[in-house]
């Protein structure tokens, strides 16, 4: 086992050292010329920022949240910017060629010899192109043919570089910041009606907000937290559900960040299932501190509302601390004639559920994807990535989740607070 967690780590070592070399070389060394300042920046960055990001990912096994902070914002947001620099300069290597042999502007007949080469001016530090070999004369008989093509001038060659540098450096900037306000921005609320064919007509209308993927940590903290009541809060729903993974970090770290949970207010109350971050940071010292907060846990439980059973399950997680999820104590022994509503963070637990009589499972855990095209990769997880679907008769919501794990950006997966509505088909 620990030979294969030292394999693992010195692949992604040696992937991180290719992929940051590859940039170094488009990004830097392709676009400057030796000694310049933007050659020993460009240099020095190319080594501090993938330390800082190994700093973020490794950073809760080894320093105090104080000094992770230190570490999170620049080197998650380092992650979220490589993605997109890679994915924009893999489009600008298959443009390179193109711009690379665009006919150059020849002068007019009778005019200066010299082609112009668009993007050839003169570029301080660059020494001028040396002058073009004369063209061989052609064979007798060969005047028809075109001449051959005449290699980029160094002057193009720059010209080129830099314009796909500093293309793909643009987009991958503002794809980022537009992400990262997204989440800064907290999450919005998003409406979903479920038909359900067991619920009583005087449960039709019934509200539940599904909230998930809070991630409190060392990049989203109190603020976050109070913006996710406020907007709960606001819209005023019967019930309210937290469903995993609240926090990245210990009570004595996070326990602050998380009391405006206290504040949340519904008819019902509010109700709260583990996620799999939970049993990264001590899941049952949580579970006690949500509890004084006044949001009850349900641990493999169940609890009778006016129209329908509410359970919840532990996640998978805490199958490693002989904690995880028992479908049979949450749903067993109860009305079947009853609706019955489950709550489990991860969406793979769907199966369990239809066996067991579920008529609506709410779920988080995917995030959507977070990061395009993460989404693809998470559908090979999960059978639902995000929204409603059926399986049997069992209806599945997965929730986008209310922050961000790792990077605090989002990108086509904005986060979201649902309010799911409860519509009775005896009405």
């Amino acid at each position: 086992m620990i030979v294969l967690v030292v394999l693992g780590a010195v692949l992604v070592l040696a992937l991180l050292t290719l992929v940051h070399w590859y940039l170094w070389r488009r990004l830097v060394r392709d676009v400057s010329v030796p000694g310049g300042g933007w050659r020993r920046t460009g240099t020095v960055l190319a080594v501090a920022l993938p330390l800082l990001s190994l700093g973020a990912l490794v950073g809760g096994r080894v320093f105090p949240m104080a000094v992770q902070r230190w570490f999170a914002w620049p080197g998650f947001l380092w992650l979220a910017v490589l993605l997109y620099l890679l994915l924009a300069l893999g489009v600008g290597e298959l443009l390179r060629p193109l711009l690379l042999r665009l006919p150059a502007r020849r002068a007019a007949p009778g005019g200066p010899g010299a082609a112009e080469v668009p993007g050839a001016a003169e570029v301080p530090g660059v020494p001028d192109a040396p002058p073009a070999p004369a063209a061989e004369e052609a064979p007798a008989g060969a005047g028809d043919e075109p001449s051959a093509s005449v290699a980029p001038s160094p002057e193009r060659r720059l010209f080129v570089a830099r314009a796909v540098a500093i293309g793909a450096s643009g987009a991958a900037a503002a794809v980022v910041g537009t992400g990262t306000y997204g989440v800064l921005r907290g999450p919005r609320l998003k409406q979903v009606t479920v038909p359900l064919a067991k619920l009583p007509a005087r449960a039709h209308g019934y509200r539940i907000a599904v909230v998930s993927d809070i991630h409190l940590g060392p990049v989203l903290g109190r603020a976050h937290t109070q913006r996710i009541v406020d907007t709960i809060n606001a819209a005023r729903p019967d019930l309210i559900t937290v469903v995993g993974d609240l926090v990245d970090g210990s009570v004595p770290e996070l326990g602050r960040d998380a009391e405006p949970l206290a504040q949340l207010r519904a008819r019902d109350g509010a109700y709260f299932v583990t996620g799999n971050h939970e049993y990264f940071s001590g899941a049952a010292p949580w579970v006690d501190f949500v509890r004084e907060l006044g949001v009850h846990p349900l641990q493999n439980a169940r609890v009778e509302l006016g129209g329908f059973d509410l359970a919840g399950v532990n996640d998978i997680a805490g199958e490693r601390e002989g904690d995880g999820p028992d479908f049979g104590r949450a749903l067993g022994d109860r009305d079947p004639s009853r609706t019955a509503v489950l709550l489990s963070h991860q969406p793979v637990t769907i199966h369990d559920a239809v066996r067991h009589g579920v008529d609506l499972q709410l779920s988080g855990h995917t995030h959507g994807g977070q990061l395009w095209p993460g989404n693809y990769l998470a559908e090979l997880a999960n059978p639902t990535v995000a929204g409603l679907e059926r399986y049997g008769d069992t209806q599945l919501y997965v929730t986008r989740g209310a922050g961000a794990w790792g990077p605090p950006v989002r990108v086509g997966a904005p986060s979201d607070i649902t309010i799911v509505t409860l519509a009775s088909l005896r009405a």
